[in-house]
């Protein structure tokens, strides 16, 4: 039972970040954040090109991503550069839960 709760916490506490990377369209940001030219950052408007979504849709699913920590950005003067982030703890404690729950159905066997 203490494993049970032990996931119950960590999907608590991965909720917005799998949230985050739920979405089929902030796959597709991400997904053209992961492209080759993408190490410099990508400016919204070219999102937009790459995703098809709305200029107003990229930037909300910008946040979102801002606000999981997968997405970062750099303003070079009037513009900004989004990225993914290099540090995210949240993908080790994704990897942590799925450790869990492996373990947890293996021991039912």
């Amino acid at each position: 039972m203490d494993n049970l709760n032990q996931i119950k916490t960590e999907f608590s506490n991965l909720s917005d970040f799998l949230i985050a990377i739920g979405d089929e369209k902030r796959q597709a940001i991400i997904m053209a954040l992961l492209a080759e030219n993408a190490c410099q950052g990508l400016r919204a408007s070219e999102l937009t090109s790459v995703t098809k979504l709305s200029r107003p849709a990229v930037s909300h699913h910008l946040k979102i991503l801002r606000e999981a920590h997968l997405v970062k950005y750099q303003r070079v003067g009037t513009k900004n550069y989004y990225y993914l982030s290099h540090q995210i703890k949240e993908i080790e404690q994704l990897q942590n839960l799925l450790t869990h729950i492996s373990e947890c159905i293996n021991e039912g066997d």
